[in-house]
């Protein structure tokens, strides 16, 4: 059972985005399956984007499981510090250019950190970017976001960016160096949706973290348990992805398909019954 109430859709001159934040292991990757058809309807998004960064067994993504979202309705699955963790993930990141890494990795790295799309619409970009605040030493994501954002606006004002990172300091940093010159910066990586969902003076939607897809009795995704345990006793332990109801969090955003500005954000929080 899906709970939620349907927004209208929107006008012909606007364009909906629809962005999950990071799928967490089977629970997060089916109940988001099953769920996304009736939600893009419902919501009448035009456009869907997910984070895909913990959904196999909360670490990376598989060429299959990748598949599988995109079958399911995603037109692009976004990453971040977790790409490489499955290593069948690198030859398939040159043959399907749907599924993004983080563009500040150097020059080298297999796969690309953008993509225009022709919508029903109009053309959608979608730029993956990870911080380094908190985080592993990669190029400066603010460099490559001005090189990036000034190629893709050649071919389409309407662009999303998935900034992955830690630091909301350094996503909300980013989001205002954007503002104007993008639609939405949406962060992820927390797993903890925020409640700062806003449009910035230039027209840039902006949410420092969507949250999750996954396990609602979690720790971030996780089995409670041995994470409580990790904390009380310091020692080495697994942690397994958590098991039960899920909830699917992410954001709604209406941008106008002449100026690539964005006139609404919403925040989006879907509860999944599981069996």
């Amino acid at each position: 059972m899906i709970e939620s109430s349907p927004e209208p859709p929107p006008s012909a001159d606007l364009i909906r985005l629809l962005f999950f934040g990071d799928v967490v292991g089977e629970p997060g990757r089916r109940a988001l399956s099953d769920a996304l058809p009736d939600l893009k309807k419902r919501l009448g998004a035009d456009f869907v984007i997910v984070n895909g960064e913990n959904a196999a067994g909360g670490r990376g993504i598989t060429p299959k499981i990748a598949i599988g979202l995109l079958r399911a309705g995603a037109a692009v699955i976004t990453t971040g510090d977790h790409i490489w963790d499955q290593g069948e993930i690198m030859p398939y990141l040159e043959t399907e250019p749907r599924v993004l890494r983080p563009a500040n990795y150097p020059d080298g790295a297999p796969g690309a950190g953008s993509i225009v799309l022709e919508a029903a619409k109009a053309k959608v970009a979608v730029l993956n970017l990870q911080g380094r605040t908190f985080m592993g030493p990669l190029d400066n994501p603010f460099l490559a976001a001005e090189a990036e954002v000034a190629r893709l606006r050649a071919e389409t004002p309407i662009i999303l960016v998935d900034f992955h990172a830690e630091a909301t300091s350094e996503k909300i940093a980013l989001g205002r160096m954007l503002d104007g010159q993008v639609s939405a910066v949406i962060g992820t990586h927390t797993h903890v949706q925020t409640a700062d969902e806003s449009i910035f003076p230039g027209g840039t939607a902006y949410l420092s973290d969507a949250g999750m897809c996954g396990p609602a009795e979690s720790v971030l995704g996780r089995k409670i348990e041995p994470v409580v345990e990790r904390f009380r006793n310091h020692l080495p332990a697994r942690f397994p992805v958590a098991k039960g109801d899920v909830r699917l969090c992410g954001a709604v955003i209406d941008v106008e398909i002449a100026t690539g500005h964005a006139t609404r954000i919403t925040r989006l929080s879907e509860f999944v019954r599981c069996p």
